[in-house]
């Protein structure tokens, strides 16, 4: 437990009222600085910061927090109407400030402003301008594009000082400039700070990492690298000790069968002797008492220490993590090198082949058009999101092309996992299609059940599947930011899949890191004015 913590939680629980447990025993502390919450899609950490902000009450246990705590969702609830004083939560605060200037000398409104209050517009103002955004505290939420919004509402937290701030996934959907700011932003915080996120260089800025796992919150003072590197080393220790158990196992389970053996050699050769004529009937029976006795305790004996190794496996065993991993093996799409793909064309009309098995980042800040640009090559229609004027256009050289868009839903939720995966693999029989997707996680009674029963984890390794085990295989793969919402985890799950991958790579993403680790050969940045750049 950190030495001065801020939330504490005590045998925590929750369970929604279906009686679908969520957290069930969760004992932990967070500390006074910024921590870095982890854990995989599904293991709870929104819902702990839902119960930590008491938007949600505990179906058992505590969670004890000093003072006020400020909560920012994963998705903002916004009226375009409402204006940035608003989306800021100082709207009061402000309005009475220039009520009071005003000449209105309410006690309420002194009430209102306390202390710290009076130059909470300024304070507001400055830091906007230090955003790149226009300090106009007037201005409609409207007008701010969904970065912007998500960075006016961690400012927000930030300048209303509450003793603990919450906050869930903020940099998803942020471009790379709105990302450094934020970054900049949690760099300066003053406080505690607890954030939920996959992004490791937002991770890298924390003082603690926590991760939430299997119902135990583990926290290590240091940022994710640092957890990561300590967790590797703890691990590659609790596979040795297993190993080592194991073989103290085997020897203690060798000794007790010769043991065994030896015992009935003995009882055997008596009982032989006696037959014999060796012995009279009343020394026989006090040998084979006599030996009985002797025999019960070193079967005693060695049952003991068997056991004792045995539960010693069992507990070592409990520290080695058994996730299971995406291991592969692709068809080769034969794409030679000298085959062309696509071709990317700037408004410039500066032009970038997609050649071979080439692996392209396309870049740019929100609402630029690379969403548009890219479903626009692959002949789908993308209205959400602006195109620039004039606009890049792309062509494709190829009939083999396999998209995952940003939202999973290209998928049939009546249709079953199976079936999803062999409209696009009609040429492989249903057991070897069974037995892949068992690489990817994917097996047993899971292959049989409905797309629209499965998690979101479950579902994104399901669309991932249908696109790496098209057969044909695809010359040309299209991922449009497929990190977006995967925990840490399926991440790691996804580079190794596209480690096997042999084919052509697209690539729309703000995550540096995730584009660090995919071995990029090109970075192509996309400008509003619809020019393409080779980064």
């Amino acid at each position: 437990m950190p030495a001065s913590p801020t939330v504490v939680l005590n045998d925590l629980a929750f369970s929604w009222p279906d009686g679908e447990s969520v957290l069930d025993g969760v004992t932990g502390a967070f500390g006074r600085g910024r921590t870095g919450l982890i854990g995989a899609n599904g293991a709870g950490k929104s819902t702990l910061l839902r119960l930590i902000a008491g938007h949600l009450a505990p179906t058992g246990g505590t969670v004890a927090a000093p003072g006020a705590v400020d909560y920012l969702p994963q998705r903002l609830t916004l009226d375009a109407d409402a204006t940035i004083a608003e989306l800021l939560g100082v709207r009061e605060t402000v309005a009475a400030v220039r009520a009071v200037t005003a000449g209105d000398a309410s006690p309420e409104l002194f009430d209102l402003i306390g202390v710290d209050g009076w130059d909470l517009e300024e304070r507001s103002a400055a830091a906007l301008a230090q955003l790149g955004l226009p300090p106009d505290l007037d201005r409609r939420v409207g007008e701010l594009s969904g970065g912007e919004a998500m960075l006016v509402g961690v400012l927000g937290v930030q300048l209303r000082r509450a003793s603990v701030a919450l906050l869930d996934e903020p940099t998803n959907n942020l471009d790379g400039t709105a990302r450094a700011r934020l970054y900049q932003l949690v760099r300066d915080w003053r406080g505690a700070l607890i954030v939920v996120s996959h992004d490791t260089e937002l991770l890298e800025l924390m003082d603690d990492t926590a991760e939430l796992r299997a119902g135990s919150l583990t926290v290590f003072g240091g940022p994710f690298s640092e957890y990561r590197a300590w967790l590797d080393e703890q691990q590659a220790a609790a596979r040795q000790a297993l190993v080592a158990a194991k073989q103290k196992l085997r020897v203690e389970k060798r000794d007790r069968i010769r043991a065994d053996a030896k015992v009935a050699r003995s009882a055997a050769d008596g009982r032989k002797k006696r037959a014999n004529g060796d012995f009279g009937k009343a020394m026989f029976d006090a040998m084979k008492n006599s030996g009985e006795k002797s025999g019960a305790k070193i079967r005693g004996l060695h049952a003991g220490r068997e056991a004792e190794a045995r539960a010693a496996v069992d507990a070592a065993d409990l520290l080695v993590r058994d996730d299971d991993r995406i291991a592969i093996q692709l068809p080769d799409p034969g794409l030679a090198r000298s085959r062309r793909v696509a071709v990317l064309r700037g408004a410039d009309g500066r032009e970038f082949v997609i050649q071979g098995p080439e692996r392209i980042a396309l870049t740019g800040g929100n609402g630029v058009g690379k969403t548009t640009l890219i479903e626009a090559m692959i002949g789908r229609d993308a209205t959400h999101e602006a195109s620039a004027q004039p606009r890049a256009t792309a062509e494709l050289a190829t009939d083999r092309v396999a998209y995952l868009p940003q939202r999973i839903d290209d998928l049939d939720d009546a249709a079953t996992v199976l079936e999803n995966v062999a409209v696009r693999a009609q040429g492989v029989t249903t057991g070897e299609l069974r037995n892949r997707l068992a690489r990817f996680l994917i097996r047993g009674g899971a292959v049989d059940r409905p797309v629209e029963s499965l998690s979101g984890g479950e579902r994104f390794r399901v669309a991932l599947a249908r696109l790496l085990l098209a057969d044909p295989p695809a010359h040309l793969l299209v991922l449009d930011e497929p990190t977006n919402n995967l925990d840490l985890d399926s991440i790691d799950r996804l580079v190794e899949a596209l480690s096997a991958y042999r084919g052509a790579l697209l690539v729309v993403s703000h995550d540096r890191g995730f584009l660090g680790r995919i071995g990029l050969d090109v970075e192509l940045r996309l400008e509003a004015s619809g020019r393409i750049a080779r980064v």
